[in-house]
């Protein structure tokens, strides 16, 4: 796995800032866990309201917390006052998503001035174990 230089000493601060301002995250109840350069974590609770017809974490939910993993973990490479947004992702369902609670980890397999490559995945936890729900790989831009 690559170590990561950030270009922003204030790295954690701008990420944290910017997933605090994201109305999607707070609304599903997902809260950032650890951000390093080039790593992020993104913890969800599981709710019954989340989930697909069959009581699994609906794959839109597990979609939208992966993608904002990558998206953070590319962020805090990114210039000073530089933003991100996705530009495509690719997202393999692994298994059911059925947990008490969820963890996406993001982290940037290539890191460039406008693009940056990264790759996450979703873990469900049940009494302590992980199992593996999803992976992605994602494309995110700087602007």
């Amino acid at each position: 796995m690559a170590s990561w230089q950030a270009r922003d000493p204030d790295y954690e601060a701008k990420v944290r800032d910017s997933f605090a301002r994201q109305a999607a995250m707070a609304t599903i109840g997902a809260r950032l866990g650890r951000v390093a350069p080039g790593e992020v974590e993104i913890e969800l609770p599981f709710r019954g309201d989340l989930t697909q017809q069959n009581g699994f974490l609906h794959a839109g939910i597990v979609t939208a917390v992966v993608d904002s993993a990558c998206g953070y973990a590319a962020h805090s490479l990114m210039a000073p006052g530089a933003e991100v947004l996705s530009v495509e992702f690719k997202v393999n369902l692994l298994a059911p998503a059925a947990g008490e609670r969820f963890v996406a980890r993001g982290r940037v397999l290539r890191s460039g001035r406008t693009l940056t490559v990264c790759a996450g995945d979703l873990f469900a936890i049940r009494d302590g174990a992980e199992t593996q729900v999803a992976t992605m790989l994602a494309t995110m831009i700087s602007r």
